[in-house]
């Protein structure tokens, strides 16, 4: 998610179109916009004004720092309620509550992962379908860091539920009663 958030190429110039071979590729993502030259020389200019830009972009970045603070305190949570760390070793139940807490973190990080990345992509098709004067060859297509974005809200959200898993069982009251299984011979083997 962190990669996701930092990388510049969350939309990046369309390849459509008549003119496939351009010199300069352009790249956008939530914190600057880059040129890349056909000679391999990049720049990067950050962008200068938050509110000047679209609302897309500051909903994402939003969205995407809320879930870099949830990962990092869904970490920090989790660890706390590992069985192995010897912070709180005395109750196992509490340690549980606390890996599980950390897991309903990590599913809140991933949910806001997706919907960041989910609401750019959302925007750049718009951008792409919509009848202008634009030609195909300038307009935008989406970039790596949605990918990424993407296979870490599922990862995220993945190892959040596996946390979650780590519920404890209900204490049952009362006795509980096992039935001692027969030998299926007369004969008892020493």
């Amino acid at each position: 998610a962190l990669a996701a958030a930092v990388l510049p190429q969350w939309r990046q110039s369309s390849y459509a179109g008549d003119a496939i071979i351009t010199a300069v590729g352009l790249h956008e993502g939530l914190w600057m916009s880059c040129a890349a030259q056909s000679t391999g020389q990049v720049q990067c200019r950050l962008h200068d004004s938050l509110l000047s830009l679209d609302v897309h972009i500051q909903t994402s970045r939003a969205l995407m720092v809320i879930s870099l603070l949830l990962g990092f305190f869904g970490i920090i949570v989790s660890v706390v309620g590992m069985k192995c760390t010897k912070v709180g070793e005395e109750d196992p139940v509490t340690k549980s509550r606390i890996a599980v807490a950390g897991g309903v973190l990590f599913i809140l990080c991933g949910l806001c992962t997706l919907a960041a990345v989910s609401l750019y992509a959302t925007q750049v098709t718009y951008e792409f379908f919509r009848e202008s004067t634009v030609p195909v060859n300038a307009r935008y297509e989406f970039g790596s860091a949605l990918f990424i974005g993407w296979g870490a809200a599922s990862l995220t959200l993945l190892g959040g539920s596996l946390l979650c898993c780590s519920c404890p069982p209900k204490e049952r009251r009362g006795q509980q009663y096992y039935r001692q299984s027969q030998p299926s011979t007369a004969r008892e083997y020493v």
